[in-house]
């Protein structure tokens, strides 16, 4: 299995320390009776970041996303937001956050700006707040439809615009690209890629979609069965990282042949990817695999992505689970 441990050397974090961590955790720890849903999960979320919050289903995401925002009461380790303790100062933070759960809660009979100002009052922001926001996700012209009448790209903007409305410095987005088409996933991926730059609001976006998250996200968090298996920023992790991608024949047995060899493999399928640098590592792995009675298809190498990050470290070890 190819492994990829929590980065620490990243360049992205050398003005951390300046620039203070929006959301922090230590040692944070979450039990359903014998149940471990969260275990020693230690987050480190830049101010200004847009950070990805990923894990297989089950893996501990929503747990996590309820105890920052105070929902649960975690069963150990510490939690800063914005700088202050959570759950303790609860109160004091959530005024200064927005949060958009998969499809936003609206009034369809209602126009876009009825339901702003529905929200504006009981909230009690500012008059001028609904044209802000509404300039912010570029629903000004399409305001004064009625919402039964928008596109779903367009009601998931006027989600975002719901939790932008009291001017938050930490926006919590739950797969807020669920049920998009292509066309609404854009939309939707240009306002969250722009809110740290244009606006101040640092984001934490847990989504199954990785090449979205990887489109838009500065920094990432990959969390399996409960305990943090990657973090650092997308430039850090994915540097200098190299695939070979093989198509073979018996890939099991090859991959544990060329495992038995000291190289990191993973398989789908009938291919490997194995952890592999230049020209000269392609010909040994390509000499293992004829040498150990393997056909060879195809070789090419492949630049890393999340995606191959991500299944790399949430791949189950043979017997897990059993």
């Amino acid at each position: 299995m190819l492994q990829h441990p929590i980065v620490e050397n990243d360049p992205a974090r050398a003005s951390e320390n300046e620039a203070g961590l929006a959301i922090e955790t230590r040692g944070l720890r979450k039990r359903f009776g014998a149940l471990r849903a969260v275990e020693d999960l230690d987050l480190q979320v830049p101010r200004g970041s847009v950070y990805g919050f990923l894990g297989p289903n089950g893996a501990g995401k929503t747990t996590t996303i309820r105890m920052l925002l105070g929902l649960l009461r975690p069963t150990g380790g510490a939690t800063r937001v914005l700088g202050h303790a959570m759950p303790a100062e609860r109160v004091r933070v959530l005024g200064q956050i927005g949060a958009l759960v998969e499809t936003p809660t609206t009034y369809r009979h209602l126009t876009g700006r009825e339901n702003l100002e529905a929200s504006r009052r009981l909230i009690r922001a500012d008059t001028d707040s609904i044209p802000r926001v509404l300039d912010m996700v570029g629903l000004s012209v399409a305001s004064d439809r009625l919402v039964r009448e928008y596109s779903t790209g367009m009601r998931q903007r006027l989600g975002l615009a719901l939790a932008l409305l009291g001017r938050p410095r930490l926006l919590i987005l739950d797969e807020p690209m669920n049920g998009l088409d292509p066309g609404g996933i854009k939309e939707v991926r240009e306002l969250i890629r722009d809110l740290p730059g244009r606006f101040g609001v640092t984001v934490f976006l847990s989504s199954h979609l990785l090449s979205e998250v990887e489109h838009v996200a500065t920094h990432v968090g990959i969390i399996h069965r409960g305990r943090l298996a990657v973090q650092g920023s997308i430039a850090a992790i994915l540097a200098g990282e190299r695939y070979l991608r093989a198509v073979v024949t018996g890939a099991t047995s090859a991959s544990e042949l060329l495992r038995a060899r000291g190289w990191a493999v993973s398989v789908r399928e009938n291919t490997l990817l194995v952890q592999a640098a230049n020209d000269e590592d392609a010909i040994a792995v390509n000499r293992i695999l004829v040498e150990g009675g393997h056909g060879v298809a195809r070789l090419q190498f492949e630049d890393a992505s999340l995606e191959r990050v991500f299944f790399a470290s949430t791949r189950e070890p043979p017997g897990a689970g059993a």
